[in-house]
């Protein structure tokens, strides 16, 4: 077993739906909102989230989840609009908090592993 490190950090986010002077059109309210945590996202109790802009948010909470440079757009930028060109709706990801995970405890794959697609150096 290696001594190395493996941890690593992660954003906690919420993504909060936000009014502009456009109307909105799709099924989301100014001020609701999920969280995720680590792989696991959340809802209040008894709202709701459509799954269209739910869609078009998946593939950029991994990257807002993890460390980037001050100046990568990923960093500064936190208003993603609603995928409906007729709506008006944004939605804020806001980096709440920093979470460490352990590489052991979130894949059975090894550290080192070449079918890992990472090697030890």
């Amino acid at each position: 077993m290696s001594n190395r490190d493996d941890s690593f950090t992660l954003y906690d986010l919420r993504v909060e739906v936000v009014a502009t002077d456009r109307p909105m059109v799709c099924n989301h309210q100014a001020g609701d909102y999920f969280e995720l945590s680590g792989e696991n996202l959340s809802l209040p109790a008894g709202q709701t989230f459509p799954i269209y802009p739910l869609a078009a948010l998946l593939p950029l909470l991994p990257a807002k989840q993890r460390e980037t440079a001050p100046t990568d757009w990923m960093t500064t930028d936190m208003d993603i609009a609603c995928p409906d060109p007729h709506c008006g709706g944004l939605f804020r990801i806001t980096r709440t908090r920093k979470r460490t995970f352990r590489h052991g405890e979130v894949t059975v794959v090894p550290l080192g592993d070449p079918a890992g697609g990472e090697t030890e150096g």
